[in-house]
């Protein structure tokens, strides 16, 4: 790779609006005369995504996530303005394009039923052209990194979800793709396949620069793998920012939990605010913007011998869940 395509960014939309033609069909008459209505499934969207980050793009169902993914694989054309991946149309270059990318849709797999996992990786490495003298080795790298080993020579259909899951992922990283579209990859795995997969999606992030281009309606993968978050919604975007930043900037609920030194019989209300109990501990939830933390615990103090207190941010969920009740 040139350093000039190094500084192409990975994901450029400018002004880009899909416009869907629906014909609904009323009677004998209408069979041949139907009417039709036109429904922008993306409307004016503009984004840019640098090489190596790794974004969410997420949003309720009907918001537009599926059809922007369709426009930038190559899939879907945009009635409206322009899509550029790696610096390459996705419709003029399609077939260059996909020599690029990986995807990993969590409902479609890619790989062979009923043939060994081995097979399905030997395939894919013949349709992107891998040399033959390295294949070996990289299908050898991706089984150690992706914990593969104990189930390689597996027929597919007999793997666990989460096993093959982390197949697909390592299938679809064989080629070495600059950018992995990844459409709700967890879904339907535990708690322990979900960490393993997330933190293993993490590291090809981080150590091979791939750019990963996230949907998912699972909070902890858009927290613990996506540095930055996109949220769209009736084919906008309404919200882009860095995922560490969503609680603070957007959501100003903070919940005080107070331990006391001594049980109290009746909690005391400060500045409006009645308490909830909790296993001993009072939980008093503080919207900041209205009233300064500083404040609330200053009187807090006056009110309370505390022996424990704890400040937590709202649930990302809440966050997303607040966004999308805004933007509906």
């Amino acid at each position: 790779m040139t350093a000039k395509s190094k500084d192409i960014d990975a994901i450029v939309l400018k002004k880009v609006t899909k416009t869907f033609e629906y014909k609904t069909y009323k009677g004998l008459k209408g069979f041949f005369s139907p009417d039709k209505k036109d429904i922008k499934a993306v409307d004016d969207i503009s984004l840019t995504i640098k090489r190596g980050e790794a974004v969410a793009f997420i949003g309720p169902n009907g918001a537009g996530k599926s059809t922007t993914i369709k426009m930038l694989s190559g899939i879907l054309q945009p009635t409206k303005g322009t899509v550029s991946v790696l610096g390459l149309d996705p419709i003029k270059s399609r077939r260059q394009l996909a020599m690029r990318i990986g995807t990993v849709f969590g409902q479609r797999s890619q790989l062979i039923f009923n043939l060994p996992l081995t097979d399905s990786f030997y395939l894919t490495a013949k349709m992107y052209r891998i040399p033959r003298d390295e294949v070996e080795s990289r299908i050898a790298e991706l089984t150690q990194q992706f914990g593969l080993t104990e189930f390689i020579d597996q027929p597919v259909r007999k793997l666990s979800l989460g096993q093959r899951m982390r197949a697909e992922v390592a299938n679809a990283l064989l080629h070495k793709p600059d950018i992995i579209f990844l459409d709700e990859p967890t879904i339907g795995l535990d708690v322990v396949a979900k960490r393993s997969l997330r933190e293993t999606i993490k590291k090809v992030n981080k150590e091979q620069g791939t750019t990963v281009f996230l949907t998912s309606h699972d909070v902890g993968d858009i927290e613990e793998v996506c540095g930055r978050t996109m949220i769209v919604n009736h084919g906008k975007v309404v919200l882009d920012a860095k995922t560490t930043e969503l609680k603070r900037l957007y959501l100003q609920d903070k919940t005080v939990i107070v331990l006391p030194a001594q049980e109290i019989l009746s909690p005391p209300t400060i500045h409006g605010l009645q308490p909830t109990s909790n296993k001993g501990r009072l939980l008093y939830r503080v919207n900041t913007k209205k009233l300064p933390l500083k404040k609330f615990l200053q009187s807090l103090l006056k009110e309370i011998d505390i022996a424990d207190l704890t400040i937590e941010d709202m649930p990302l969920e809440d966050v997303i869940h607040d966004m999308y009740t805004k933007a509906a």
